[in-house]
């Protein structure tokens, strides 16, 4: 085993790959395939310079950390999407390729038999799999749709380098074996989020008054809203809202 290198990782998916019969996920992987070598180059990465794994429906790629990232997500936010529209137009509509993408950081060991090891390395298939990502490309028009590792947004992505507008990403919670992990989403946040756990606050306490619990479901967008009695006033809820229990003259 070598000792752990730190590298920049570029993980690609297609979405819906399985639901394809043989002849088209053969056709789809040569495109992922296609696509992956025209970014790589548009981004200045020549081959000496980064390893690729194979993933079945997807492909890992491990970069060089001296290589710029500027240049990988610039090229993945502009040429990536019109590569791929330009591969769709000419495809059927069984055969359409459409891509969640993520972009991270972190130290990898290549181990004996040319296996990649790593705690960052897991973390970036967490949020390659995340129902967040999933959610953002299905309810796109688009192509493509990004999310970068915490790691990326704050060394890269915050810093609002041309061509990277740090006010397109929004910053989303991803759900994993290893516990709750941050990330940053390029685009909307979808509408349809995954189910966070249910937040009750304790009956009786200040939080809850006349003794009522409030407990929401989902993913909250910008709500703003007040429990008054037994009315909650203004605000937007993604997800489910419910009441439990009851104070003096509520039902319980």
């Amino acid at each position: 085993m070598t000792d752990p290198l730190n590298r920049n990782l570029l993980l690609l998916d297609i979405e819906k790959f399985s639901d394809r019969d043989d002849v088209e996920q053969a056709y789809l992987r040569r495109m992922l395939y296609d696509v992956v070598e025209r970014v790589l180059q548009a981004a200045g990465i020549d081959q000496t310079h980064h390893l690729r794994a194979d993933r079945g429906d997807g492909v890992l790629v491990m970069i060089d950390a001296n290589a710029p990232l500027t240049a990988l997500l610039r090229v993945l936010l502009t040429e990536a999407p019109s590569q791929l529209r330009a591969v769709n137009r000419m495809a059927s509509s069984t055969a359409q390729i459409r891509l969640r993408a993520v972009v991270a950081t972190g130290f990898v060991t290549v181990d004996a038999v040319d296996g990649w090891v790593g705690s960052d390395l897991n973390h970036a298939c967490r949020l390659l799999d995340a129902e967040a990502l999933r959610a953002a490309l299905r309810e796109r028009t688009g192509d493509i749709a990004l999310c970068v590792s915490e790691s990326v947004y704050a060394g890269i992505v915050r810093h609002d380098h041309t061509g990277i507008p740090a006010d397109a990403f929004h910053q989303v919670t991803v759900d994993s074996k290893n516990g709750p992990l941050k990330a940053w989403l390029h685009g909307p946040l979808p509408t349809a989020a995954p189910s966070a756990p249910q937040a009750a606050v304790p009956a009786g306490s200040e939080d809850a008054p006349g003794g009522s619990t409030v407990s929401f479901q989902g993913t909250n967008n910008g709500i703003v809203g007040a429990r008054i009695g037994t009315v909650i006033q203004s605000g937007t809820i993604n997800g489910g809202i419910s009441f439990h229990g009851g104070g003096p003259g509520e039902p319980a």
